[in-house]
């Protein structure tokens, strides 16, 4: 057995180098988006939940973001073909002696200006960026029952973001938000596509991408201090941070990246404002399994989320379901939030 854990690692590392070629093979239905090759699942499906790394010191690592899965692609084999670690040894010991076409390489350098940097585009996109005062964000967020009452610099609009489809590009106007490191320091954003005509997403394959850097970091709504609010999605925590203004919010942006997130040394209490789905549980309790010196505490949705509350029900029943939730001393420090004047927007954010 031990034999096959050495084995294993070894034919890990050369997949790994192989990885562009071992998604085209196993995960045929997929595709090539930056440094990563999307599909569904682990079994290839159509679909933009699992993420398998292709290149960088991290090439062959993967996560399934529906499930909570994660591993190299020796356990991808595995999964995919359903074998035992043995078979699926000898399978890629035959996947690696199969003739094939050489793969460009997959190369990004901060020194070249003329190689893409995904993390200096990011930051290149949000200065381009205007406040989203009296934008079309700001509609499509009432339309969510999100009524901005704070500045949140952290969100910007771009009104002619593009937008690559399966033969090119398309031009839409767009949400941004800043995805940061504890340091306050833009490491990507979040794009959300909109449609002028509705107000809500754009009528495209995928009207939420994100660009850069995200795992581990966030995009946040306040300074966090010893107490704050985690959550998947963007709406969702702007659904908390509308209903808790005083309240630091952190949208990680997916199930596998609120499990994965960097909390800050002065957190002590953290509520998980997790989905109402399998993947939102596996989240919360790879977050809470990392961070055992915290005190990581779920709060759960009626609904899918928190924001399918808001629409539904309104803003004061969810406020209320939410303290039902809470530990009783924190209870004065959420409701006792005063609520500031019209969001005021800020230019800037942050250093890049």
């Amino acid at each position: 057995m031990r034999s096959d854990i050495m084995q294993a690692g070894m034919l890990a590392d050369a997949l790994a180098r192989q990885a562009v070629a071992v998604c085209r093979y196993y995960l045929a239905s997929g595709r090539k988006q930056g440094r990563y090759w999307i599909c569904g699942d682990v079994h290839g499906n159509p679909g933009r939940s699992l993420f398998v790394r292709i290149s960088g010191r991290r090439a062959g690592k993967w996560c399934d973001a529906a499930t909570g899965e994660y591993g190299d692609l020796i356990d991808l084999i595995m999964l995919n073909r359903g074998l035992a670690l043995r078979d699926a040894l000898a399978e890629a010991r035959h996947f690696l002696r199969m003739p094939r076409l050489p793969e460009p390489p997959v190369t990004y350098s901060h020194e070249n200006p003329d190689v893409y940097d995904p993390v200096a585009a990011a930051r290149r996109l949000f200065a381009a960026s205007v406040p989203i005062t009296g934008t079309l964000v700001e509609r499509y967020l009432d339309s969510r029952g999100i009524h901005l009452m704070q500045d949140h610099t952290a969100l910007r609009f771009h009104p002619k973001c593009s937008y690559r489809n399966e033969t090119g590009f398309e031009v839409w106007p767009a949400m941004i938000a800043a995805v940061t490191g504890l340091d306050g320091v833009i490491t990507g954003i979040h794009r959300t596509w909109l449609d002028p005509q509705t107000c809500g997403k754009a009528p495209v394959a995928q009207p939420r991408r994100a660009l850069g850097q995200l795992l581990g970091h966030a995009v946040r709504f306040g300074q966090v201090g010893d107490i704050a609010i985690a959550a998947e999605g963007l709406e969702t925590a702007l659904t908390l941070k509308l209903l808790f203004p005083n309240l630091p919010v952190l949208a990680a942006l997916s199930a596998a990246h609120l499990g994965a997130l960097i909390l800050p040394d002065s957190l002590q209490r953290l509520y998980v404002a997790r989905d109402n789905d399998p993947a939102g549980w596996r989240a919360f309790n790879r977050l809470r399994s990392r961070h055992i010196d915290r005190d990581i505490r779920a709060l759960v949705p009626r609904l899918d989320d928190f924001n399918a509350d808001l629409v539904t029900f309104g803003p004061d029943p969810v406020r209320h379901w939410i303290v039902r939730q809470l530990l009783p001393e924190d209870v004065p420090q959420f409701v006792s939030c005063s609520q500031p004047a019209r969001c005021r927007h800020a230019s800037g954010y942050g250093s890049a």
